[in-house]
């Protein structure tokens, strides 16, 4: 399985990375939402997509609607963000995110919303 970490921190690039690399997933990265999408066009065997909301050049909500209407729709995605409100979650979900998981959030976290895409036994 191979996953996209798309995210304006390196830091947070690298905590996913080892949490994934662990589960023996195979990581790609981006540090913005056009990076990720240009990525996804020459690398389309990406099975996750984990996404920041927040990030220069394209955000992680106008990347989840161009992932979405460029066909990439058998693709698990999952918000990965501090927006913590309903109305984001609600916006995510309606665009196409399969779940949603809020920063900070631990090894524990990320294994249950693996979990609940099909993605790793609980």
């Amino acid at each position: 399985m191979r996953a996209l970490i798309v995210d304006d921190s390196r830091f947070i690039r690298s905590y996913l990375r080892g949490l994934l690399e662990k589960r023996g997933i195979e990581c790609l990265e981006a540090a913005d939402g056009q990076a990720a999408l240009d990525q996804l066009h020459t690398n389309a065997t990406v099975d996750l997509a984990l996404i920041d909301w927040n990030m220069p050049v394209m955000d992680g909500l106008s990347m989840l609607k161009q992932l979405r209407a460029d066909g990439f729709a058998d693709m698990k995605v999952m918000m990965v963000t501090t927006e913590a409100e309903n109305t984001f979650i609600e916006r995510a979900l309606d665009a196409g995110a399969d779940e949603y998981l809020m920063k900070p959030f631990d090894g524990d976290a990320l294994r249950e919303k693996l979990a609940m895409l099909g993605l790793e036994a609980e």
